[in-house]
C-alpha cells in the first residue's frame, strides 16, 4: 500500500463533495473508483454521465469495515456471511437481494445489489468519515466506460481532465477489479462466479464447501462483465508466436506492433518485444498501467501471448479476453 495518506482537510473535502451529491475518485486495493453517494439517485446518475455508462449497468456499493450489510440487503444468507468473514475487507464483491429502501439506480434497476468492503486505507478512511461510517459509496472504476481502468491518481486525471476531485493514495496492490460472486439466488442456484479476480473460485470453495458455478443466462447484470471491456485505444489481439508473421504482413508501411509475452519472438524491427510479468499477481498489478503506456507509444497493434490456463490466472485471462473482444469483428 502507499505510505501517502490524504490530509484531514482533503478527506473532509471529499466527504463534503460526496454529501453534496458530487463525484470523488479514490483508491482501493484493486483500482481507483469513481464514487458517489449510493443512496442519492441524482449523484449516482452523475457517475453514469461522467463515464458514459449505460444506466442499466449496475455499480458496486462500497461500505466500511464492520458495516451493517443487512441495511443494504433484503437478506444476508449464511454463505454471504462466511465469505464476508473470510475475505472482507478485500477484493470480493457479493451480489445479494437489494433492500427495498435502497434506490434501484445503483443496481441498474435490478432487485439485486453488489456490495464490497475495500481494504485500502484511503478507501476505509473515506468510508469511515462519510455519513459517520453509515453511508455507502457507489464506485465503478474511474475511467470512461469500457476502457482501461486506472491504477494511479494520474490515470484518473488523464481520464477526466481534472474535472473530478481525486484523493491521492497510489500503490494499489492488486491492479484488477474485484471478484464478483452472485449469492442472490443461493437457495435456487447456488453461488455463481460472475467475474474472476484475486479471490479465486477455489478460495471461495474452501469457505463455502462448494465450487461457484459459471454464469448462467439468468444471472444478474454486474460490473465489468460485458463481453467487450477494459479495452485500450490501440487494437489488441491475443495470439501465439506462430501467428506473428500474419500480423507483420498486415502492418501499414510505417507501422509497429508491441509483442507482450515471455520471450522475444522476432528480430524484425517493427516488432517491439515487451516482457510480460511471470506471475499472475505481478501481471494483474502491471496490466492496466502497461496498456495505458503502450497506448501512448504509437503502435498499430498490441499482441499479447495467452496466459496460462490455470485458476490463479483467471482474473488476468478474463481482462485480456474482454479487452481483445472489443476489437473482434
Amino acid at each position: 500500500m502507499s505510505s501517502r495518506m490524504p490530509t484531514a482537510a482533503e478527506l473532509d473535502e471529499a466527504v463534503r463533495l460526496l454529501e453534496a451529491g458530487q463525484l470523488v475518485a479514490f483508491p482501493t486495493e484493486t483500482v481507483y473508483g469513481l464514487g458517489a453517494d449510493a443512496e442519492n439517485p441524482e449523484a449516482v446518475a452523475r457517475i453514469f454521465a461522467a463515464k458514459g455508462r449505460p444506466s442499466n449497468h449496475p455499480v458496486i456499493v462500497h461500505v466500511v469495515d464492520g458495516a451493517d450489510v443487512g441495511y443494504w440487503a433484503a437478506e444476508v444468507p449464511e454463505a454471504a456471511q462466511k465469505l464476508i468473514d473470510a475475505f472482507w475487507p478485500g477484493p470480493l464483491t457479493i451480489i445479494l437481494k437489494r433492500a427495498a429502501h435502497i434506490p434501484a439506480a445503483v443496481a441498474g434497476g435490478q432487485d439485486s445489489l453488489g456490495l464490497r468492503c475495500p481494504s485500502h486505507p484511503v478507501a476505509q478512511a473515506l468510508l469511515s468519515r462519510f455519513r459517520r461510517g453509515r453511508g455507502g459509496i457507489a464506485a465503478p472504476s474511474a475511467n470512461k466506460f469500457g476502457q482501461v481502468s486506472p491504477t494511479t491518481a494520474e490515470h484518473v486525471r488523464d481520464e477526466f481532465a481534472g474535472t473530478v476531485y481525486v484523493l491521492e493514495g497510489d500503490g494499489v496492490d492488486i491492479g484488477i477489479e474485484s471478484s464478483i460472486v452472485d449469492l442472490s439466488r443461493i437457495d435456487e442456484v447456488g453461488p455463481v462466479l460472475l467475474r474472476p479476480g484475486a479471490i479465486t473460485a477455489a478460495m471461495m470453495a474452501d469457505v463455502l464447501g462448494t465450487m461457484p458455478l459459471a454464469p448462467d443466462a439468468a444471472a444478474p447484470r454486474a460490473s465489468g462483465t460485458l463481453r467487450a471491456h477494459y479495452a485500450p485505444r490501440t487494437p489488441l489481439t491475443l495470439a501465439s508466436p506462430d501467428q506473428l508473421p500474419r500480423f507483420l504482413a498486415t502492418l501499414p508501411a510505417d507501422g509497429r506492433l508491441a509483442w507482450v509475452g515471455g520471450a522475444q519472438v522476432s528480430d524484425d524491427p517493427r516488432c517491439v518485444f515487451v516482457p510480460a510479468p511471470a506471475t499472475p499477481d505481478a501481471y494483474a498489478q502491471a496490466l492496466y498501467g502497461l496498456l495505458r503506456k503502450l497506448d501512448k507509444e504509437g503502435f498499430s497493434r498490441l499482441v499479447f501471448e495467452p496466459v496460462p490456463d490455470a485458476h490463479d490466472w483467471d482474473g488476468v485471462r478474463d481482462r485480456l479476453g474482454r479487452a481483445a473482444a472489443a476489437f473482434e469483428a
